[in-house]
């Protein structure tokens, strides 16, 4: 590292590339604890009742149809009561014409007006360090069938069982329902019970009977959830209000609200989604429900923005730009001494960087980002100012490292806090960075300090004597 300053550049290049490797090693420790803490995550929502997805409430009608149906029977000689055989003793056979009654697909008649009202609440759950949020939600439905339309859906000679007709309302999982579950129709209370299904789907259903003649339904219901909060646009007009005191949704979903208000103390939104938008049926002789729940339903995710494990995993991605700039700054204070900063006091420099990221993790499992992010970035400015004045011997230059230091931290910090800015300011800073080194090294002799090889001259041949 004696050499030219040239030949210093080269080698704390090499250097910086390979603290890429324990920058990438770093990178996996995050990963791993981000997927125990969703892990965590996962497993705390799912006993609490899962990610909720709503559809429905859908009318499903019944339909049977009587039948002729020939079947072939074996006959049997009336006085003995034994089967007749042919010459070769094969049962002798007969064509019998039999009238039964079989279930044909049902009717599947979502709701004309579908208006729906949720109220969300958070909290906050434990799963040793890790915290989960959580919601209980409060959904109020109010809704109609065109049942005049439901006649038209029979074929041929098939009968509509008005009396078999029931309600059906899927949700992710019965586990969820832990508060209010209310049916009314017209003013009057209707037993609701847990949907039997031997597949995947849950939620509820009612026995109804003739629907005709019914117009005001409404149903309330108390959810348990977690992450995610969604409903399918099961009416031919659908209008749907979402609030809660989350400060972070993320709206996801086939639809995106019409409006929403976000504060710090919760957000509103609101959905109206006509029957046009929609690509399924209002009347069908299928079950749409799954497609509507995967295609079309729309809600919100309990986005937690920027959490830690994203913020040390940014760190460590710019880690190698600030180890890059603290080579470089250590390089420019020392590029005239002559007793340069060696290889092995520049790896340890970029070392105690890649170690400030799990350090800044640790912490912040334990008492937040911001604290944990002041307490390793003062240990790490404060442990390679100390090696600079007592390992590199810069004397006063050490300041300069210090401030330096100060700064590159306090830019990260920024970065780190704003995910919209983070590439302005990093390649900003990337860029001052290289205009300032240009401006400093500007009258450098980059060949100052070569060993330089003395040119041999060609002997000459001595001189011949006076005659």
């Amino acid at each position: 590292m004696r050499r030219s300053l040239g030949f210093r550049f080269l080698i704390v290049g090499i250097l910086t590339i390979l603290m890429v490797i324990p920058l990438i090693l770093a990178s996996e420790v995050i990963n791993s604890r981000k997927n125990y803490s969703r892990d965590a995550m996962v497993e705390v929502g799912r006993e609490w009742g899962g990610a909720q997805v709503i559809s429905g409430p859908i009318l499903v009608v019944p339909v049977q149809e009587t039948i002729d149906r020939v079947v072939q029977e074996q006959v049997t000689d009336p006085a003995t009561g034994n089967i007749q055989t042919d010459g070769n003793g094969n049962p002798v056979l007969q064509s019998v014409t039999k009238r039964e009654t079989v279930w044909r697909s049902s009717i599947y008649v979502n709701p004309d007006r579908f208006d729906v009202t949720i109220d969300t609440t958070t909290e906050m759950r434990h799963r040793g360090i890790f915290n989960v949020p959580v919601y209980r939600a409060d959904v109020d439905m109010a809704f109609d069938f065109p049942t005049d339309q439901i006649e038209a859906q029979a074929r041929g000679q098939e009968v509509i069982r008005w009396d078999a007709a029931y309600l059906i309302l899927n949700i992710s999982s019965n586990a969820a329902l832990r508060g209010v579950a209310e049916l009314t129709v017209d003013g009057e209370d209707v037993a609701i019970e847990p949907l039997a299904s031997a597949g995947n789907s849950a939620g509820i259903t009612a026995d109804l009977g003739d629907p005709r003649g019914m117009e005001a339904f409404s149903m309330r219901l108390g959810l348990n959830g977690a992450q995610t909060l969604k409903i399918a646009p099961v009416g031919r007009q659908t209008a749907v209000t979402l609030a809660s005191d989350w400060p972070h949704p993320s709206f996801t979903g086939g639809f995106l609200p019409d409006g929403s208000t976000i504060t710090d103390d919760g957000f509103e939104a609101t959905w109206t989604i006509p029957h046009l938008a929609r690509t399924l049926p209002q009347l069908s002789r299928e079950d749409y429900t799954d497609a509507m729940r995967n295609q079309m339903a729309f809600g919100v995710d309990y986005y937690e923005p920027n959490d830690f494990y994203q913020k040390a995993f940014r760190a460590a991605k710019y880690g190698i730009l600030f180890i890059a700039l603290t080579f470089l700054t250590v390089l420019l204070i020392d590029r005239h001494t002559t007793r340069p900063a060696h290889p092995v006091q520049y790896i340890l420099i970029g070392l105690s960087q890649t170690t400030f990221v799990l350090l800044m993790v640790a912490y912040a499992e334990q008492i937040g980002f911001g604290t944990a992010y002041l307490l390793s970035s003062a240990a790490t400015i404060i442990l390679i100012t100390m090696f600079g004045w007592f390992g590199l011997k810069l004397g006063a230059r050490t300041s300069v490292l210090f401030v330096m230091l100060v700064v590159l931290y306090a830019v990260l910090y920024l970065i780190l806090q704003s995910t919209d800015y983070a590439l302005i300011a990093g390649s900003t800073l990337a860029f001052i960075a290289l205009a300032a080194t240009m401006w400093m090294t500007r009258d450098e002799d980059w060949y100052a300090g070569e060993d330089a090889r003395p040119l041999r001259r060609k002997k000459e041949p001595p001189p011949t004597p006076a005659p």
